[in-house]
């Protein structure tokens, strides 16, 4: 990083920190928090979509489509996370792989499944062995938040069910008696309503997706965990900048980091709960009346 640098034999002291501490590898690790913001600003929408899909299948007059729901919202989170974390990666790549196959290689006369082993001809790789670095990454990382989304949309689409079904029938009665259609209660009357009974479930699951994303490290994403295991590792004389075992020092840091980021979620989730608690009957509407008065 800076020009003093270019000799770390030479250096000690603070200089040698900072040296150290500018690193390419480090910057690599500094990057990659950014890349567990990413994850959760990413995530975080595509999950409560598919919630908010899941809730609606759940309470359909369709019954294919009200199975469908409840089964999801059964099934996925009755699995445990990391097994699902490693089951929709893996085999939604092998599916895009074998689809890929079927039309670049149609005269493939080898089987796909050699023993423990999926193997498709080179032209059906996904991404390409040729492609740059930065699209192998953004596959990983676009399978990962494929990942994140399925299971805690399953999470999601249990707290939006039951928020739906916590607005006050009376509220839907009145919108009926007005000559609404099923349509526009929904829309106007049902949907407004339900976000102040799923916000404390929301914001409880948006925690729980905080905490997860050090699985990230199992999906073959540099993560900061990934990063704070390789570079807190004792390094002996063959590095640039030997050192004992530091993880002790880096994993505190992501410790630090999380707390942080925990903390400001709630600081969040707290002004947005007392904002849309206005005029609600709920005990923290009916709190910021008595407040008020």
């Amino acid at each position: 990083m800076f020009a003093s640098c270019a000799d770390p034999g030479s250096l000690d002291g603070a200089m040698w920190l900072a040296c150290y501490l500018t690193s390419g590898k480090h910057m690599a690790f500094y990057a990659s928090f950014g890349t567990v913001l990413v994850l959760l600003l990413v995530t975080a929408p595509v999950a409560l979509a598919c919630g908010f899909a899941g809730a609606v299948a759940a309470r359909s007059d369709i019954l294919p489509l009200r199975w469908f729901g409840r089964a999801y919202i059964a099934m996925v989170r009755g699995i445990p996370d990391i097994a699902f974390f490693l089951f929709v990666p893996i085999a939604l790549d092998q599916g895009i792989e074998w689809l890929r196959h079927q039309v670049k290689c149609p005269d493939w006369d080898l089987p796909v499944r050699q023993g423990s082993d999926f193997v498709v001809c080179p032209a059906a790789k996904m991404p390409l062995s040729s492609a740059p670095q930065w699209v192998h990454e953004g596959y990983g990382f676009a399978l990962a938040v494929l990942a994140f989304a399925v299971v805690f949309g399953a999470f999601a689409a249990n707290v939006l069910f039951g928020a739906m079904r916590a607005v006050p029938r009376a509220q839907i009665e009145t919108g009926e008696a007005y000559g609404m259609s099923g349509r526009q209660v929904f829309w106007r009357i049902l949907v407004p309503q339900m976000w102040v009974f799923a916000l404390p479930g929301l914001s409880n699951l948006w925690q729980i997706l905080i905490k997860a994303t050090p699985l990230l490290f199992l999906l073959g994403v540099e993560d900061i965990v990934y990063w704070a295991r390789e570079l807190g590792g004792s390094k002996t004389s063959a590095f640039s900048y030997p050192h004992p075992d530091w993880r002790l020092y880096y994993f505190l840091a992501l410790l630090v980091f999380y707390l942080l980021l925990t903390h400001v979620s709630e600081m969040v989730f707290s002004r947005l709960t007392r904002r849309l608690s206005h005029g609600q009957a709920t005990l923290a509407g009916d709190a910021l009346r008595k407040a008020q008065a």
